[in-house]
């Protein structure tokens, strides 16, 4: 199976979790404060939605990577 092919089958897979799950969520950590023996952290939770159009698209290059032989 060549690389181009694994790709395309990742997209696919990426794009049938964007239209499934719609979001993602991730946590970034905006401030470290050091004081001695003491240690604050602030986190912050943030949520990306997906559009349903980039789902789409993606499952639609990923099929036609697959699908579209190669030229040599």
């Amino acid at each position: 199976m060549s690389a181009l092919k694994i790709v395309a089958i990742l997209l696919i897979v990426a794009g049938i979790a964007g239209l499934i799950y719609g979001k993602f969520t991730y946590t970034k950590s905006t401030h470290d404060v050091n004081l001695g023996p003491i240690e604050l952290a602030v986190k912050e939770k943030k949520t990306v939605n997906v559009p349903l159009w980039a789902g789409i698209a993606t499952i639609v290059a990923g099929g036609l990577l697959f699908f579209v032989p190669r030229k040599t």
